[in-house]
């Protein structure tokens, strides 16, 4: 490598999970890096290296050794795996740093809910129920084991306990007579699942495996309700951005692919703890889980290769439903518990899909319905006269607000909505504190203002001389928030390159559309119900989405946000047996498009990039 100009030099350093970059003098330490991006690490001590605050972890990239003294205030950390302090630790090249959620003092704002879709009770047969049974004690004239034992009271009672495996049998003994001989087994459709003390409450476990965000669920499962829930970040997101880059990473890296799985598997083991300890409950009461996500996020969970997921024509290494036992996986639940993971459906059309259509249901017969689920990679459906369409397309991770260069998460601080009066710059942010960057929803408002406002052409370039549009330096750019206003003393701005990475994003989504409706013969104005789902769709301003022309041109009355319907269809999945097969038929029926083998997608796409015309509105509301 050449050597640096280090009059001029800057190093990137990337914080994750929040997705923000700066760019400082090399030698510069992870800390005023932070202090740079306008990130509240905590530093009790003031940067003085003589607490462990603002502990991090380099994941990649080149820093500087940890010197004797760090090594001691981190006595108990592991240093090897790259845990170090902010204050400390210097950036001689480009690193990329993960931030745990005890050092920092904002949290982000994860979708979890599913607003307008009922996910409680379920009718009929569940996939694991409570059977009480009072088993005999053993005496001189009575020498039957204690499974014989068990196998014979539930048989007296009308149930067969089917297998009983290692796990299972371990566990019973001591709950056998810890319980005067009496238990609650926790019966899957195969077999026992759990032997646990009479009365013990039994909860399922569901999640919603997404790219960037990771939502967990426990399950009552006697009544079936949701009874708590708990969101964070995907640790995979130090490993890459996208599941492209991290299906990369596991494929070019030594041991790469079961790294990242342990990762997803640990994040799991930590929401299913934490769950748990809301109802002071033990994690072996979860005797059923339900696992969502896209197929690669799928393959990860399972330890499934995914190579294959990053080359054409991307096949999954399997579509069909899959039950696997949870400890094979590594996670701590029941002895016996399983792991149901629903369809997939492609390469990039997954679980997490199929899950989001059985929570949304079907349409009413001769009733049209999009179904759009956003993320760094969107599935879009259409439902109409008994036939399911689907195709994903590429949004990328412009709507988390990567690749945008103020952009970030969506953590206190954030802008998330932008309007535009006049001359007058509107901005607010998450929380209502000092802006430090914004986030995706913020961002596509701000282009679909500019665009209505006319500051930007057709095209997406900035208008000369329009009083909306900056000048810094030779290039154009509009200034979201001037220093003074922010949280860290410099303006944000929006270049002609983030404008360009959200007309990327819209017209994949809006190119996936078209040719959706061209596949089974209808306009736009045909669809009765657009329903848009998932963490960033329930925060976007629909009017914003349609003015940029991504979402169709309809009356807003057509349109639902149903916040994490993946999320609400795992749920019904972990209680009832008929969703299951419900979810497996569906699948079976989808009719998938593969967007980069249509002719006319390269054309589509392009005639979507283009914004609309200065003061062109979306139709009224009818």
């Amino acid at each position: 490598m050449p050597d640096r100009d280090l009059a001029t030099a800057t190093v990137t350093v990337e914080f994750q999970p929040f997705g923000r970059r700066v760019c400082v003098p090399p030698g510069a330490t992870v800390l005023d890096a932070a202090r740079a991006a306008g990130l509240g690490l905590l530093s009790v001590c003031g940067g003085a290296g003589l607490c462990e605050s603002c502990r991090v972890r380099v994941v990649r990239g080149e820093a500087s050794p940890p010197s004797v003294h760090e090594r001691e205030v981190l006595r108990g950390c592991d240093i090897d795996a790259g845990d170090r302090l902010a204050c400390q630790v210097c950036a001689r090249g480009d690193l990329v740093v993960d931030v745990p959620a005890e050092s920092v003092g904002t949290e982000q704002r994860l979708q979890l809910e599913s607003t307008a879709l009922e996910s409680g009770i379920v009718a009929g047969a569940q996939p694991v129920r409570a059977v009480d049974v009072c088993v005999p004690r053993p005496h001189r004239d009575d020498l039957r084991s204690d499974v014989d034992r068990l196998r014979d009271a539930c048989s007296a009672a009308g149930e067969r306990i089917g297998r009983l495996e290692q796990p299972v049998i371990a566990q019973m003994p001591d709950t056998l007579r810890a319980g005067e001989w009496r238990l609650r087994v926790a019966l899957g459709e195969e077999g026992a699942v759990a032997c646990l003390p009479p009365g013990t409450r039994l909860f399922g476990f569901a999640a919603d495996v997404g790219t960037t965000k990771i939502a967990g669920y426990l399950v009552d499962l006697a009544s079936s309700r949701t009874i708590a829930s708990e969101g964070e970040i995907n640790p995979q997101v130090t490993y890459g951005e996208d599941v492209v880059s991290r299906i990369a990473y596991a494929d070019r890296t030594p041991g790469g692919a079961q790294a990242l799985h342990e990762v997803l598997v640990e994040a799991l083991n930590g929401l299913i703890a934490r769950l748990c300890a809301t109802m002071s409950a033990p994690t072996c009461s979860v005797v059923d889980t339900v696992l969502v996500g896209n197929t690669a996020m799928h393959h990860f969970a399972c330890a499934f290769p995914v190579a294959q997921l990053g080359r054409a024509p991307y096949v999954p290494a399997v579509t069909g439903a899959v039950t696997l036992a949870a400890r094979d996986l590594g996670l701590r639940v029941a002895p016996g518990a399983r792991v149901y993971l629903p369809p997939n459906i492609a390469g990039y059309v997954g679980a997490d899909h199929v899950a989001a259509l059985v929570a949304v249901g079907a349409p009413a017969a001769g009733r049209t319905r999009l179904v759009i689920d956003i993320g760094t990679n969107t599935e879009i459906s259409i439902l109409t006269g008994g036939r399911i369409v689907t195709c994903s397309c590429a949004s990328g991770p412009a709507f988390e607000g990567a690749h945008i260069g103020c952009g970030m998460r969506a953590v206190a601080g954030a802008i998330e909505r932008v309007r535009i009066v006049g001359n007058d710059v509107r901005c607010q942010t998450i929380g209502g504190r000092p802006a430090i960057g914004i986030c995706g929803s913020g961002v596509l408002d701000a282009v679909a203002e500019l665009a209505s406002h006319g500051a930007l052409d057709r095209h997406g370039a900035f208008r000369r001389d329009h009083p909306l549009v900056a000048l810094r330096g030779d290039d154009r750019v509009f200034v979201l928030a001037p220093a003074e206003s922010t949280g860290q003393n410099r303006e944000l701005l929006l270049t002609r390159h983030d404008v360009t990475e959200i007309q990327l994003a819209k017209a994949a989504i809006r190119a996936g559309i078209d040719l959706l409706m061209a596949r089974v013969g209808i306009r736009e104005e045909s669809i009765d119900e657009v329903v848009v789902a998932g963490a960033f769709g329930s925060y976007i301003d629909l009017s914003s989405a349609r003015r940029l022309g991504m979402l169709p041109d309809l009356p807003a009355s057509r349109f639902r946000q149903v916040g994490n319907a993946a999320g609400a269809g795992a749920r019904q999945l972990v209680v009832s047996v008929e969703r299951r097969r419900a979810a497996e038929s569906l699948a079976a029926r989808v009719e998938h498009v593969d967007l980069t083998g249509d002719p006319r997608f390269t054309e589509t796409f392009a005639a979507a990039l283009v914004l609309r015309e200065a003061g062109r509105q979306s139709p009224v509301d009818s």
